[in-house]
């Protein structure tokens, strides 16, 4: 958990994992299109920068998942702090 807790500290937030996990499939996609178009080794040198990229994204929501937990872990444990989408509809009724 201590590189969670650095990322978070770093100011990296779940959203931004999550951001960087789909921008990674995005650019895997770019890299594939470009390798088939700039280079002349054919679609197997394409498919290795494709599948080289597409490995990221996974590492990506792996970290937007933890980074995830530990934002909700914080906001329980901090004093006073009530997150609200947490809350039952029914304890908001006044």
């Amino acid at each position: 958990m201590n590189i969670v807790r650095r990322l978070h500290e770093a100011g990296i937030t779940s959203e931004h994992a999550y951001a960087a996990a789909f921008g990674s499939v995005g650019l895997s996609l770019i890299s594939w299109l470009a390798s088939m178009q700039a280079e002349q080794a054919g679609v197997e040198r394409a498919d290795r920068w494709g599948i080289f990229v597409g490995e990221w994204a996974p590492t990506f929501f792996g970290l937007g998942l933890a980074l995830a937990g530990y934002e909700k872990d914080t906001a329980a444990s901090a004093p006073g702090a009530r997150s609200g989408w947490l809350d039952h509809p029914s304890e908001n009724t006044g």
